[in-house]
């Protein structure tokens, strides 16, 4: 939960003006609820360009509202942290349900949220022949996801960060464990089939956004976890994105690193983008505690299959900041 924080009296009113307007006020209830685009607001309170950016500008101007850019595109929502925060949810939660102007405006938010969903569908099945062909050859991803929450055991923590998040799995997966989530991903493909599914999911409390992984535009010591499934065998200098991963995590914060062990299919390389035909325990090890990282486990799941001459063997590894975390701060009233 937010610790709550006291404001004054000048910044509540200047909150109040923010917020206290029809349309803006239904833009929180919206935004709220997860990243949304100007179009996208457009098609659902049926308002003009102009109108919703001006309302929007105002929200962000007040710290009510996140804006972050994606290519062309701009998304925005409701901030997630601190007293404007805070301001939101309480002003949100004393909003009827029933409200019939709120009821339509949902309406029309799952027709948003139905559109992405084709588009990504689109997209996967465009694509999914060559994924089928990788899977095919590995562990099945059940039993991986398995020992992942075998792995991070079932203790509740504030936040994670997900790098190339791809389909938002990891999102979805972890969801039960995290207050706050946020993934990363190069590809605005993939951030839309990303959305698609969390949506699908009802995950309100978590956000997906194009950025570099060598690159990170996220608060350093921000999170309590963070993960790289299967896309380090995509990059040329893996060292550099667990570094900059390192950086991200709190005090006592935990970095969880799925990807392939060792193997000779160069077909991966040449067919599917696959720079680095997986890592040895060794060469990882040695990149993780490079970062400052202590290694705490790994483990390697074999695919059970009689194809021995073509499989992929998916190794995780478990390392974490050596740092005593911070005592835990009760929140005040």
């Amino acid at each position: 939960m937010l610790r709550k924080t006291q404001l004054s009296l000048d910044h509540t009113v200047s909150l109040l003006k923010a917020a206290g307007e029809h349309t803006r006020l239904r833009l929180l209830a919206l935004l709220a609820q997860g990243d949304l685009t100007v179009s996208d607001l457009i098609d659902i309170l049926g308002q003009s360009q102009p109108r919703i950016s001006r309302h929007l500008k105002l929200l962000s101007e007040a710290g009510l509202v996140e804006r972050y850019q994606e290519g062309a595109w701009a998304y925005f929502r409701a901030r997630e942290e601190g007293a404007q925060a805070q301001f939101v949810q309480s002003l949100l939660a004393h909003l009827g349900e029933n409200d019939p102007q709120l009821l339509r405006d949902v309406e029309q938010l799952e027709n948003v949220r139905a559109r992405r969903a084709a588009q990504a569908e689109h997209y996967f099945a465009a694509n999914a022949a060559e994924w089928d062909e990788i899977r095919s050859l590995h562990v099945d991803e059940g039993r991986v996801e398995a020992e992942i929450l075998k792995l991070l055991g079932d203790a509740p923590f504030e936040a994670l960060l997900d790098l190339g998040t791809g389909t938002g799995r990891m999102l979805e997966l972890l969801s039960g464990l995290y207050q706050r989530g946020i993934g990363i991903d190069a590809s605005r493909e993939m951030l839309a089939i990303a959305r698609a599914n969390l949506d699908q999911a009802g995950l309100s409390r978590v956000q997906v956004r194009q950025g570099d992984i060598l690159n990170l535009a996220v608060a350093e010591e921000g999170f309590d976890l963070v993960t790289i499934h299967q896309v380090l065998h995509y990059l040329e200098n893996p060292a550099i994105a667990i570094r900059s991963a390192a950086r991200g995590l709190k005090p006592g914060g935990r970095l969880l690193i799925v990807d392939f062990a060792p193997h000779d299919l160069e077909f991966l390389r040449e067919k599917h983008a696959h720079i680095r035909l997986g890592f040895a325990a060794e060469q990882m090890n040695a990149w993780l505690e490079g970062a400052g990282l202590e290694v705490l486990q790994s483990l390697r799941l074999s695919p059970n299959t009689a194809k021995k001459e073509k499989s992929l063997v998916v190794t995780l590894w478990l390392a974490a900041d050596p740092r005593t975390p911070a005592p835990h701060e009760d929140n005040q009233a």
